[in-house]
């Protein structure tokens, strides 16, 4: 007896495009479940929010100003977005190397989940239950790393091996099967040899499994990935909402909407009449909370309760100082206009803002614990760890320092520091506007170094008197004739005297100022500009009450602000 070759007995690679799908299901559900666990316990504690958080401290200053210049606020938006595309790419390597050796996969997954553990361990204040997420993340991404990749092997593998036989004999019945690498059709004798009787071949066949089958397969090896597929894609879904869902429900939007202010002790005065020009483009006076620039490292926006926050102010103090939200609340609190600006705001740009606040005098609260001589600032810690620090000396000069619990007449938004967050004029917010503050230590600047001072930016940092021109845009087609030029100017806690326009580097024209409660805010400016057809272009510049004006030498925001003149190239029509 003979053998024939087997039927269809050798395996065919599997599809790389199989395994990088199986990767990027076995990935989901890893985020899914992560997602879940971090909801059942510390919302933070996601890995992918803790892996954003641990890249936004590790890159590189230069990276980051490039982030908030070229996206704004919708950086975080775009890292988050680069972070999953990352780890999409790897997850589609992992399951491309899963399907050639299972093994391999486990340990690339092994390698994503100690990122993730790292990441968390790392964050501040973080807690044993930070490593519960990303470990039943690697648990279910493991799991499902390992079913995905089974069943986009098995699209590679034939679903059973046919070995055949080869005997002299009667032909087969009609019936009898015929493998198709054989010459002979069923029931048909072979060619006889030279000199012999014809000799009639019969074909008999056995079934046998693969390795790991327990017999014929229920259903084709494409049917069973996509049903795999299916179920993966479920529970990454699932997985997912669940936690979106129990993430939810620890939203302080109800106990932000119950909170009830008293009436302010110092109340802010009326808006003086012309403190808006009315002028179409230019910034209101007041920016609305929907408005307001947000700048600052949350990744995940921190859910704060009311009822379970309060501020430790401590360090070199005689004596340490609690307070909760419902003291805070009985302290006199003061209202005012304040001016925030960012320090990363490039010549006439957008990081600014004008509200009306509401607080306790950060001043009296650090008076109460009684620094002791020699300290100089206070290392403000929020809620998700960042730092900011403060001048000790500013903070009690006299200004309207505050602990702030409301804006433009509501709580503060949750984005803007719900339930608390510090208001200092004068001082860019890097170094004054802790928002979601819970930690006060009273200490000295070489003792102790904030976030963005550890990466390069100004330790003392007041901020520069500086204009912006809002209309009319740059890039703008105008007709001839009176053209108002506007904008905002501001030097806060010094005020603005001044602000001037000049056309094609000419000489300067003052500008019309409006009007303003005090001078810890912008001010709006307008001049009216006999346009002339052509190009042109337009400068301002500011001059504070202290005398100083708004210098010509252009710097970036590192390390301590922008400086230059705001301009805007423009064209006049002939007609």
């Amino acid at each position: 007896m003979t053998s024939a070759p087997a039927l269809d007995d050798q395996p065919r690679a599997p599809s790389a495009l199989a395994g990088a799908v199986a990767g990027v299901l076995a990935a989901a559900v890893a985020i899914g479940a992560a997602q879940l666990a971090a909801g059942l316990t510390v919302p933070q504690s996601s890995p992918v929010i803790a892996v954003g958080q641990a890249a936004i401290d590790l890159t590189p200053p230069p990276v980051k100003n490039f982030a908030i210049s070229a996206f704004g606020s919708n950086d975080k938006t775009v890292l988050l977005g680069g972070i999953l595309v990352v780890l999409a790419v790897y997850a589609a390597v992992i399951g491309m190397l899963a399907v050639r050796r299972l093994a391999y996969g486990m340990w690339g997954l092994a390698v994503f989940a100690f990122i993730g553990l790292a990441a968390a361990l790392t964050r501040p204040n973080s807690t044993p239950a930070y490593i519960v997420p990303t470990l039943a993340g690697a648990a279910a991404g493991a799991f499902a790393l390992s079913r995905l990749a089974r069943a986009a092997i098995r699209l590679g593998v034939p679903p059973a091996r046919i070995r055949t036989s080869r005997r002299a004999g009667p032909p087969a019945p009609g019936g009898a099967l015929t493998p198709p690498d054989l010459p002979a059709s069923p029931g048909v004798a072979a060619p006889a040899e030279a000199g012999s009787e014809p000799v009639a071949r019969a074909y008999s066949f056995t079934y046998l499994p693969n390795p790991d089958d327990d017999g014929p397969p229920r259903w084709p090896a494409r049917r069973r990935f996509l049903v795999t597929s299916g179920f993966a894609a479920a529970a990454a879904a699932a997985g997912t909402f669940a936690g979106r869902e129990l993430i939810t429900r620890r939203d302080v939007s109800q106990a932000r909407a119950a909170v009830r202010f008293p009436q302010p002790a110092v109340a802010a005065p009326p808006l003086p009449a012309g403190s808006n020009l009315n002028i179409p483009g230019l910034s209101s006076f007041i920016t609305p909370n929907d408005s307001f620039y947000r700048v600052d490292t949350a990744l995940f926006v921190p859910q704060v309760d009311p009822s379970t926050w309060q501020l430790r102010i401590h360090g070199m103090v005689q004596r340490e100082v609690t307070v909760t939200f419902a003291e805070l609340l009985k302290r006199p609190l003061i209202e005012d206009y304040v001016t925030l600006t960012c320090v990363s705001d490039p010549v006439g740009g957008p990081y600014i803002g004008n509200a009306k606040w509401l607080g306790a005098s950060l001043a009296d609260l650090i008076r109460q614990a009684r620094p002791l001589a020699g300290a100089s600032q206070l290392l403000c810690t929020s809620v998700d760890g960042f730092t900011s620090g403060t001048p000790l000396q500013v903070v009690l000069d006299g200004r309207d320092a505050l602990l702030a619990v409301a804006m433009n007449g509501a709580a503060l938004p949750v984005a803007h520091g719900f339930p608390a967050r510090m208001v200092v004029p004068g001082l860019y917010g890097y170094v004054s506007a802790t928002k979601w503050v819970t930690d006060i230590e009273v200490t000295t600047f070489a003792a102790a170094s904030a976030y963005w001072v550890q990466r390069g930016w100004s330790q003392q940092a007041p901020i520069k008197t500086e204009c912006r021109i809002d209309v009319p845009l740059a890039g703008a087609s105008l007709r001839p004739g009176s053209v108002p030029v506007a904008g905002v100017a501001w030097a806060q806690h010094k005020g603005v005297a001044a602000v001037e326009v000049r056309v094609d580097r000419g000489p300067w024209q003052e500008a019309r100022l409006a009007a303003v409660p005090d001078i810890d805010t912008w001010r709006q400016w307008v001049w009216e500009w006999p346009a002339t057809p052509g190009t042109h272009l337009l400068e301002a510049r500011a001059t504070d009450k202290t005398g100083y004006t708004q210098t010509a030498v252009q710097t970036q925001p590192v390390p301590d602000g922008a400086s230059g003149y705001p301009s805007a190239m423009v064209s006049v029509s002939g007609s």
